[in-house]
């Protein structure tokens, strides 16, 4: 259980410093339409900010069961059906994370011979986002998996909201 503690603080804090480089650069954006100064790199990488902030923290979420579940129909049915039914997610969110990391680390390939357009560095780096996403995703949903096949409760699980 330690490991997965570090590793969802680790993905908290890449997504928050991620959304917090986003706002600033965005600032700096638009203070540059009122100032003599002009930013060519702040929508690129207002871009790839995003990629990434979306990359961390999509992981945590599904951890922590923070996506919209319309379970309407589902709450009808007895518990043990629930489980199965949310295993059965599971294995599939596990595996489109998989091809997720087969066709990104394609994608990080391809992008090894590109620049980008206003930054120093390879492309590579960007596609590497959906790589990390994938793996993150992947190890999450056999950690949920996990949880329901010991029919244990997720100390990860947030209800109504959580904090960091």
């Amino acid at each position: 259980m330690g490991v997965l503690k570090i590793i969802s603080r680790i993905l908290g804090l890449l997504s928050i410093l991620c959304l917090t480089g986003l706002i600033i650069v965005v600032s700096m954006q638009i203070l540059s339409r009122y100032l003599p100064l002009s930013y060519v790199w702040t929508e690129e990488l207002t871009r790839y900010l995003f990629l990434y902030a979306i990359g961390f923290a999509a992981p945590l979420a599904l951890l922590r069961n923070e996506y919209i579940n319309v379970d309407l129909i589902v709450n009808r049915f007895p518990e043990t059906f629930r489980r199965y039914y949310d295993i059965g997610v599971y294995v599939l969110i596990a595996l489109i994370s998989a091809i997720l990391i087969k066709e990104g680390w394609t994608f990080i390939e391809i992008g090894r011979a590109q620049m980008s357009a206003t930054m120093p560095f390879s492309m590579s780096v960007i596609h590497a986002s959906l790589f990390i996403m994938g793996v993150f995703l992947l190890i999450m949903s056999l950690v949920r998996i996990g949880f329901l096949f010991k029919n244990k409760k997720n100390p990860f699980e947030t209800t109504y909201g959580g904090e960091l």
